[in-house]
């Protein structure tokens, strides 16, 4: 029997073995606050997938590593400067050890791989559940029991063992597992992309085929679905070809290079879009993006969004319970928003603005008021993402504090360990806030992950956003603030494009600069000037049309930019069809 017909329903639950399970396989899956399996967005992405596939009942199975030192406890000193330590958590406390053992081959080594066990639930008696892949059994040798360990950690021969363990060895896992009667594969992101490799292996052997032909290679397609993420070359692994081939020790990719070999190398993107039936962007211009980049395959749009009963605040839960029953269950529902009086969304804010200023203040010391108008910036510290655009003209910025209205500002985010310009890019914030004392208000918060993240989308007035365009793919945070009624003040790129209603869902940045050159000193102007004469003013002096603006947030941005419509979008698009 197919483990989806007994583990992911309950039993009075209708049948769902008419539709094949999809499984949806994740380098990183966000399950759990105390499970540091993620490392941001991807991965919170991923888990709020799953959430709402659980909310509305749709047979899928997750797939991914265990990351047993998680991604990384962040530390930051008194200049700004980011070490990282390992996340101690006890998996047994946490996940359910399953029975069956797979093997996968490196170098000609037998690797043994195990899988964990996590129940997602639903809004009703329905779970997903998710396995998470771990090598760290007595059986294996000391390295191989480390390939599961670190996310995004080690070299690419290590990133490599670990893709062909969460690809191939997840296909393997699956079957031991009693899941024979998966429709789709869903590849989030190129990380997975050698579960096709599994599935040609399985399509040769079925038909008697010693090594996998062209007509497999058409029989896995129909099966396969990849969702690209990132126009930022780094997010695309590549990989030599004869590292690829040494470590899986078979040579049918070099055979056939028009499905796996681009320029001497095994592009785990490339490998994905030849091996899928569907593709799609995150947003409707990262499609576009993702079109010009790879020309000669078809690129849809699935814009991304957020697990609303996730990342609402308690305070305006408590509040649509009241006014909006079964917002839950219904997010496109949050439209109602508009009906609830402008005071008690206001009131509900206050409630949720005041954790956080006690939250930022017991942790820095920063002084923070509660009712000071308050910019939130909480992504990964990466260079194209310039989180340090505000302090472009510092004189400017105090300017405008001190004529035209207090401004405090909190951030958040980790530097990939290996990622000088990142950690660079945080010490210049602290430098910043330095700089500003007496002035304006900074906080840079240590250790960003899902908790603070509801903290801070959820708490401050305005979330900022200036990524290099078109380099935003989507970007989320902004959608989990427009759920709590927080407008964004934002670069028109990935899913703000999609989003902005000037001055009814928040505001635009103006991302018009000359293509040639730097675009920095023009992207911070047009960004004091919205502050200085709309968002400031209409903050302190038309609280009504501010609250307003925070209304529409919500019920226009919030009952669509969710994954709730998303995952329906899937299963009209890519699932089942």
């Amino acid at each position: 029997m197919n483990p989806a017909q007994t583990e992911s329903q309950a039993p009075s639950s209708p049948p769902i073995h008419r539709q094949p399970l999809v499984a949806y396989f994740s380098m990183e899956i966000a399950l759990e606050p105390s499970i540091p399996t993620y490392s941001g967005g991807l991965g919170m992405l991923a888990g709020d997938t799953i959430r709402s596939a659980a909310d509305l009942r749709v047979p899928m199975v997750g797939v991914t590593l265990l990351h047993r030192k998680g991604y990384f406890y962040q530390r930051l000193d008194a200049s700004g400067w980011q070490t990282e330590q390992p996340v101690e958590w006890v998996v047994e406390d946490h996940l359910q050890e399953m029975s069956p053992r797979v093997a996968v081959t490196l170098e000609g080594r037998r690797v043994l791989v195990r899988a964990w066990k996590h129940k997602v639930p639903g809004s009703e008696d329905f779970y997903v559940p998710v396995y998470l892949l771990d090598t760290d059994l007595p059986e294996n040798a000391e390295w191989d029991r480390t390939l599961t360990h670190y996310l995004y950690g080690g070299d690419s021969y290590y990133r490599l063992c670990q893709e062909v363990i969460l690809g191939i060895g997840g296909v393997r896992m699956l079957r031991a597992l009693g899941y024979s009667d998966i429709g789709r594969f869903h590849m989030n992101e190129g990380h997975a992309s050698l579960l096709t490799v599994a599935l040609l292996d399985e399509q040769a052997q079925k038909v008697g085929h010693k090594v996998f032909n062209r007509d497999d290679v058409e029989e896995v397609r129909r099966k396969c679905v990849f969702t690209t993420h990132t126009p930022v070359p780094a997010g695309h692994d590549r990989f030599p070809l004869d590292m690829v081939t040494r470590v899986l020790g078979r040579d049918e990719m070099a055979a056939m290079k028009d499905v796996f070999c681009c320029d001497g190398e095994l592009n785990m993107t490339y490998l994905a879009l030849n091996l899928s039936h569907y593709v799609n962007g995150v947003a409707k211009k990262h499609a576009e993006v993702s079109q010009h980049m790879f020309a000669q395959y078809r690129i849809d749009a699935i814009t991304n969004g957020v697990h609303v009963a996730t990342w609402m605040a308690p305070a305006l839960q408590t509040l649509f319970d009241q006014h909006i029953p079964g917002w839950r269950s219904d997010s496109f529902s949050l439209r109602y928003a508009l009906s609830i009086a402008p005071q008690e969304i206001w009131n509900a804010h206050m409630e949720a603005k005041r954790q956080l200023i006690d939250w930022v203040n017991r942790e820095t010391n920063a002084g923070m008021d509660l009712h000071d108008l308050t910019l939130g910036f909480a992504r990964r510290a990466a260079a194209y993402k310039r989180a340090d655009l505000l302090f472009h003209d510092m004189e400017r910025l105090k300017n405008i504090a001190a004529k035209t209205g207090k401004l405090q500002v909190i951030y958040a985010g980790k530097a990939h360990p290996q990622d000088q310009g990142g950690k660079e890019l945080i010490k210049r914030i602290f430098q910043a806030s330095e700089a500003l004392k007496g002035r304006v208000k900074v906080a840079y918060l240590a250790n960003y992950d899902w908790e603070l993240g509801q903290l801070m989308t959820a708490g401050v007035d305005v979330w900022l956003n200036t990524p290099q365009p078109p380099l935003e793919a989507s970007g989320t945070s902004g959608m989990k603030a427009a759920v709590n009624g927080v407008p964004s003040l934002s670069i028109l790129d990935g899913w703000w494009i999609e989003g902005c209603i000037e001055g009814t869902t928040g505001w635009a940045i103006d991302s018009t600069a000359p293509a040639e050159g730097d675009r920095t000193p023009h992207d911070a102007a047009s960004l004091y000037d919205k502050l200085e004469q709309i968002v400031i003013p209409l903050f302190y002096r038309d609280r009504a049309r501010f609250i307003d603006v925070m209304r529409h947030a919500i019920a226009l941005n919030g009952s669509f930019f969710n994954t709730q419509r998303m995952v329906l979008q899937y299963v009209l698009k890519a699932y089942f069809r």
